[in-house]
């Protein structure tokens, strides 16, 4: 039956073997542009994220966002008949995403080597929290820990203070992004240069650590050690959280020449551009102190709306801080479909994050809701694996689904 394109990815059959946030993250945005995504879950446990909180009453409000776009299957691949059906699938498929500690799928006689028996073409992309090699291999890794290991919590907080991890699994996320783009960079490789597949893996701190390249150079070349800052700090001058009239926040940055000439000129002070203090970032960032009190006077004396439609009209980059109730309200997310909404089978409609980034041809599309723990597992046995509904039913018996 020829497949409806409701992605860029529409035609590729991925295999979700993961658990908790980052990889499942990974197969989620894959199926957002179309892949065909199964999740193998164990029996009557599933996916902890099944678990994890906010909730409503037992239902988990997690769930519907990151697991829409998948049909799940239960399967216990620990056992010698799951494995059988296991490497079925694995036939038919085009990379399988997993998350196991290192040397577990190994453990259960389905290392790269089995399953690429089975289906030279497949492509393995493996995470855990250090990586598949190196003395920290065998760790157990989470995002929050994994954050701390990165060196990114080290530079969060106020000098005074302890230092502040991030308020939700940000690790896991970004590490998902990696995932997806190495899964999908190898699945390129192979389709363009007609070669097999390959493992593809990743540690989850390295995800976070590879967007610190200036912490990186600024140890290697000047010897210092960053120490952490409540606000973007040592990159570019004036930048900042500050407070507006009206007792509101913004964030307010200036990268490059120009958008401080901008400033300068939307504060009145166009004096302050040829300043000899002021004139270039590295002299900006010699003399922040003083500028940023030139700078927080001047949004102080205006209101939040008077202040953003200024910066607007002259073109500062500059932002409210804005809360989920603010988001849900803005315009510009409405206009960007940033929050959608999909059917949950008890709590009726549901708000999800919307499908990014956004293609002109073969755009993505939520094409169905978060499964029920193993609710596609006769449709998957049946149409895929080619089983009878008797094999199916003592497969139920035996615990293996």
């Amino acid at each position: 039956m020829a497949q409806k394109n409701f992605g860029p990815l529409t035609g590729l059959k991925i295999i979700d073997v993961s658990s908790v946030i980052a990889a499942p993250f990974a197969a989620c945005l894959l199926g957002d542009l179309g892949a065909e995504v199964i999740k193998v879950e164990l029996p009557g446990k599933g996916d902890a994220t099944r678990g994890l909180g906010p909730w409503k009453g037992e239902e988990s409000l997690r769930w519907p966002g990151l697991s829409r776009n998948k049909r799940s299957l239960t399967l216990d691949i620990r056992t010698e008949e799951g494995r059988e059906i296991f490497k079925e699938l694995v036939r038919t498929a085009d990379a399988i995403i997993e998350n196991f500690r290192p040397g577990t799928l190994e453990k259960w006689g389905l290392g790269y080597e089995v399953l690429k028996e089975v289906n030279p073409n497949i492509v393995l992309t493996r995470q855990s929290g250090y990586g598949q090699t190196g003395p920290y291999a065998g760790k157990a890794g989470f995002g929050t820990p994994c954050t701390a290991f990165s060196g990114y919590t080290y530079l969060q907080g106020f000098s005074d203070r302890p230092p502040v991890s991030p308020a939700f699994s940000l690790l896991d996320y970004v590490s998902g992004i990696f995932v997806a783009f190495g899964t999908v960079s190898a699945l390129y490789h192979r389709d363009k240069n007609n070669a097999e597949g390959q493992v593809v893996e990743l540690g989850l701190y390295e995800a976070m650590f590879r967007m610190m390249e200036f912490l990186i150079a600024e140890h290697d070349q000047l010897g210092k050690v960053r120490e952490r800052s409540p606000m973007l700090a040592g990159h570019s001058s004036p930048a900042g959280t500050y407070q507006t009239k009206d007792g509101k926040w913004v964030v307010l940055v200036c990268s490059t020449e120009k958008t401080w000439t901008r400033l300068a000129e939307s504060m009145g002070r166009a004096d302050l551009i040829d300043d000899p203090r002021y004139k270039t970032n590295m002299e900006r960032m010699q003399n922040d102190e003083d500028l940023q009190k030139i700078v927080k006077e001047f949004i102080r004396s205006l209101n939040n709306d008077e202040l953003l439609e200024k910066m607007d009209t002259d073109g500062v980059p500059v932002s409210p801080i804005l809360s989920i109730e603010d988001i849900f309200n803005n315009p510009q997310y409405k206009a960007r479909e940033n929050i959608l909404e999909v059917e949950h089978p008890r709590l009726g409609a549901v708000k999800v994050p919307g499908i990014v980034p956004k293609f002109s041809a073969t755009p993505g599309k939520i094409r169905h809701r978060a499964p029920d723990l193993g609710e596609h597992n006769e449709e998957i046995l049946r149409n895929e694996i080619g089983l009878t509904e008797e094999q199916i039913e003592q497969l139920y018996e035996k615990g293996v689904i």
